[in-house]
């Protein structure tokens, strides 16, 4: 997925009874209801007929009753309990600090623990901290828990098994927590406010997506549904023209010299999916925000980041959701993988693409991309380049504005950067260059309140 040129504007059933019949009976009754009134046996040909024929049906039979008995869905519950031995930490109230992430993490892999060390372990999918709140004697937890169970499971026996698991398992599955076992309550949730739960925390993925080593964005990985919810597409009078990332469910983030072609918010629209036709949702603009510090000179990239709000709320699903803003002061080290997305072209000056493509990027150095040979000095405090110094794995035109992601210990994933500038496409020495989202995350939230 290739950026644009250097100093240019940017890249843009169950019976108890065997419910099958005797096969040798049903084939010795065809064959006789097959034969003729001179009592001649039917041709051998007729007879494969009927036996494929009696294969089939038994074939549709016990499929239609493996899918009854083996067909399943996903079930949601809320677990909350008391943490003794934990003090509160006022951090505790904001899901993007790192005191939030290590006991979120140690909740998360203890429950883990819990289920997969039990009868349940194939029925386990995943837990995720939904808050942690204050309490005299503690931290008082809220957890989502989702479980695949065959639907002809009932749900209170479903219930059941998850309660006595974790009532019998929780206190004995940490080293770490000590969990009040009078505190420990278990709610069932349906699918509408199970996913809804789900889907309304950010950064959150659809589960066991793999990616298969460094590509370019060009030749290779292409996005699957889900794999990254946050990816908008914003579009001048109906074509695409950058990328965007969804932060809420009426802002995203972009590139401010996305709208050097104009700022007026009734030629905007935005759409959400990984294809841009046809969208999973698309959505009118009511405002514009650039920074009021970005002028658009060449060469001066500074200030490159501008909001965008929608005039209707995204309808958060699976596949539609936000990303998470990290706090101001997080420090992402050098070499650490990240990813970048986006419909650019496949090649420098290339066509967009329709479906949306992926490449893992590295986070090389300021020190390294002010090198002579590289950007020589030009990169700032509020800029940060990814990539590699060989070349071929960058962003393009058509991807500026999009997101620059990484993932944290739980598998949450954040914006880093925002896709700005470079010297061309996947050119040797010339890495694609972002908006660093740390140096911006004060003015976002003044501009937003996120």
């Amino acid at each position: 997925m290739p950026h644009s040129v250097l100093w240019s504007s940017g890249r843009y059933i169950s019976q108890t009874k065997d419910p099958l019949p005797d096969l040798s009976l049903v084939l010795k009754v065809q064959i006789l209801t097959q034969m003729d009134s001179g009592g001649r046996n039917v041709k051998p040909w007729k007879i494969a007929v009927i036996i494929v024929s009696v294969i089939i049906g038994l074939a549709l039979i016990i499929g239609l009753i493996s899918y009854f008995l083996c067909h399943y869905q996903d079930r949601y519950y809320n677990a909350t309990f008391l943490i003794t031995n934990v003090p509160y930490d006022p951090q505790y109230g904001r899901q993007t600090t790192e005191e939030f992430r290590y006991l979120s993490q140690e909740i998360e892999t203890t429950m883990s623990k819990v289920f997969k060390g039990s009868f349940l372990s194939r029925k386990y999918i995943r837990s995720h901290v939904v808050a942690l709140s204050p309490d005299p004697g503690g931290v008082l937890v809220s957890v989502a828990l989702v479980f695949k169970f065959a639907s002809a499971d009932s749900k209170a026996t479903s219930w059941s098994h998850v309660n006595s698991v974790l009532r019998r398992r929780l206190e004995t599955s940490s080293t770490f927590l000590n969990v009040d076992q009078s505190t420990i309550k278990l709610t069932e949730l349906n699918k509408e406010n199970g996913d809804n739960l789900i889907n309304n925390f950010c950064g959150i993925r659809k589960e066991a997506f793999s990616f298969s080593g460094v590509e370019r964005i060009t030749d290779g990985q292409r996005a699957r549904d889900g794999e990254w919810p946050w990816q908008a597409s914003i579009q001048l009078d109906g074509t695409h023209y950058c990328g965007a990332s969804v932060i809420s469910n009426t802002w995203l983030v972009t590139a401010a010299h996305c709208f050097k072609a104009g700022r007026e918010p009734r030629r905007w629209t935005a759409s959400f999916g990984i294809l841009l036709r046809p969208p999973k949702q698309r959505k009118y603009v009511r405002r514009i925000i650039i920074h009021e510090k970005y002028n658009g000179l060449v060469p001066d990239h500074e200030y490159d980041i501008a909001l965008v709000e929608l005039a209707s709320s995204i309808e958060f699903t699976s596949d539609v959701h936000s990303v998470c803003l990290p706090e101001a002061s997080y420090i992402l080290r050098d070499n650490t993988s990240c990813f970048v997305t986006g419909w650019g072209a496949l090649r420098n000056d290339g066509p967009s693409v329709n479906q949306l493509r992926q490449a893992e990027v590295k986070i090389i150095s300021t020190a390294v991309c002010n090198r002579p040979q590289v950007y020589a000095g030009v990169i700032t405090p509020g800029m940060l380049c990814a990539g590699y110094l060989e070349g071929r794995v960058d962003a393009c035109q058509g991807d500026s504005g999009g997101p620059l992601v990484k993932a944290n210990s739980r598998g949450i994933w954040y914006l880093v950067g925002i896709v700005s500038w470079g010297d061309e496409c996947g050119k040797a020495d010339k890495p694609g260059v972002y908006t660093r989202v740390t140096s911006y995350r004060d003015w976002i939230a003044s501009k937003t309140g996120i």
